[in-house]
């Protein structure tokens, strides 16, 4: 007699078996976490489309991958750019089984003393933009039953004073992919939500010239204080991606922390307040502004457009 079942896989195999020959998207895919995990779903198999903001520094993201790739310049809170951009994938790639909307800006200062223009662009990017690249691709998920991973981080555990539009936008986008899962689980569409610590992006290159930034890292244990390369977080997010996971922690050990989280506020607002008495309020104005090149990348393309006439509709 002769077994039919199917060999079973193990360690990376078995990850990357339900991956090989789809096609995932991912946003924000120029450089930093969204450049290392279009790598790492490369190297399991998938055709991978890379969308982002900056043409030439996708493409040089695209140029290490080992599948068939796509590199579609879009700006996340454009509706329409989006919504080419998937007419573009399916033409090219074919239809999305996995959409990771990764695409994420962040800017320190005051609220008060932050320009509102700006302020504003950070909530758009993340919190809107994950919203635009949804309905964008859902046609193409409800296709191939698909699994969509909204990229979320640890500021929506508990909002830190200066950091008040990233930490709101994160929080949206984290209450947005909550309320989306009930949605789409009846026509068989997984909705992940990945839960994001210290990163060695651009984004925090300057994170010990962050008063609050530092004093809440200081006063973690010394196992939360680690800063993880995009590398292993794309390692993390792959997969979560191949298990449709619906939930992501980058590190693993911050799944404990979900039952603790009525308890951050309090604690992220202790350290705040007391780092903020220490030091003269010109002091946490000074370093106003997006953090990291991406960022930094992102407002002047779209200030730009602003100049031009042909900035994106709110």
């Amino acid at each position: 007699m002769h077994s039919t079942a199917r060999p079973r896989l193990s360690g990376t195999a078995a990850l990357e078996a339900p991956l090989r020959g789809r096609v995932a998207v991912v946003t924000g895919a120029a450089r930093g976490i969204g450049e290392a995990l279009a790598r790492r779903l490369s190297a399991a198999g998938m055709h991978v489309a890379l969308v982002g903001r900056e043409a030439r520094t996708l493409q040089a993201a695209a140029s290490s991958l080992t599948t068939p790739s796509q590199c579609v310049e879009a700006d996340v809170t454009d509706q329409a750019a989006l919504d080419e951009a998937a007419r573009q994938v399916a033409d090219g790639l074919g239809a999305a089984s996995v959409v990771v909307a990764n695409a994420g800006v962040a800017a320190g200062g005051p609220f008060r003393m932050t320009d509102a223009d700006l302020w504003r662009r950070v909530v758009e990017v993340n919190l809107v933009g994950a919203a635009n690249t949804a309905r964008s691709f859902l046609p193409q998920l409800t296709r191939t039953r698909g699994y969509f991973l909204q990229v979320a981080s640890t500021a929506a555990f508990g909002s830190a004073p200066m950091m008040s539009a990233y930490c709101a936008s994160k929080a949206g986008a984290e209450s947005f992919a909550q309320s989306l899962r009930g949605e789409l689980e009846p026509d068989g569409i997984a909705v992940g939500i990945a839960y994001l610590h210290w990163t060695g992006t651009d984004m925090i290159a300057g994170l010990d010239e962050h008063p609050v930034l530092r004093a809440l890292r200081a006063d973690q244990p010394w196992f939360a204080r680690r800063v993880h390369t995009p590398e292993q977080v794309a390692d993390w997010l792959a997969t979560g991606v191949a298990r449709r996971s619906a939930h992501v922690y980058a590190p693993p050990w911050l799944r404990w922390c979900q039952p603790l989280r009525p308890l951050f506020p309090l604690m992220v607002s202790r350290i705040a307040r007391r780092e903020m008495r220490r030091r003269p309020a010109a002091e946490f104005g000074a370093e106003t502004g997006f953090l990291g090149a991406g960022g930094r990348a992102d407002w002047e393309g779209y200030t730009s457009a602003a100049r031009g006439g042909s900035a994106p509709p709110r």
